[in-house]
């Protein structure tokens, strides 16, 4: 957990997913949220979303499409673009989103003309977690990627079909996302 801004970030459970959300008042901060909780992708590549990598004449795809160039490169310096079918619930929370069509941007800044920055992102997040009394627990905006991973493998999706679906390419990467649970260590001492 994080302390201080150190250690990983908290893995939060879908009950505390729904407690901060309850917290954002902008529909455009509540989304950034809301697309982290469900792609597990960084929220540094969920701000440079365009229109287009989620839209299509106002419909929402059915991919959601994150461009190489808005990723963290691998271990090795490549990037490479990551398109992730878009769930049911977030279809869902993507249609009722009206989008300013005046920019390319998917999160327009107030200017219209680039995409909104982290550092406001990082500061609602605060402020959302602060207003549902969870600031004790170390959130940031990487633990919905944590979260998203993590509840993933505790519902025994392989590790393979983790990678290809967060796109990392090293298995010892994408082992440090996943948080295990102590129930989850006492029911595999209790297979023995």
């Amino acid at each position: 957990m994080k302390n201080h801004g150190f250690g990983q970030a908290a893995v939060i459970s879908y009950e505390e997913y729904i407690k901060i959300r309850k917290q954002y008042t902008n529909c455009k901060h509540k989304l950034i949220f809301d697309v982290g909780w469900y792609t597990g992708e960084r929220w540094g590549c969920i701000l440079q979303l365009r229109l287009d990598d989620v839209f299509d004449k106002g419909n929402v795809k059915e991919f959601i499409t994150f461009r190489a160039r808005t990723r963290k490169a691998s271990p090795q310096g490549i990037k490479v673009t990551r398109q992730l079918p878009i769930s049911k619930s977030l279809k869902e929370i993507l249609s009722a989103y009206q989008p300013q069509e005046t920019s390319e941007w998917l999160f327009p800044s107030s200017n219209l003309s680039n995409h909104i920055s982290l550092r406001t992102c990082d500061y609602f997040l605060r402020s959302a977690v602060n207003k549902a009394h969870l600031t004790h627990r170390g959130i940031s905006t990487h633990s919905t990627r944590r979260s998203f991973v993590t509840h993933l493998a505790n519902k025994g999706t392989d590790i393979k079909t983790l990678q290809h679906i967060t796109g990392h390419q090293d298995v010892k990467s994408l082992m440090r996302y996943v948080d295990i649970s102590e129930e989850k260590i006492k029911g595999a001492l209790e297979l023995v």
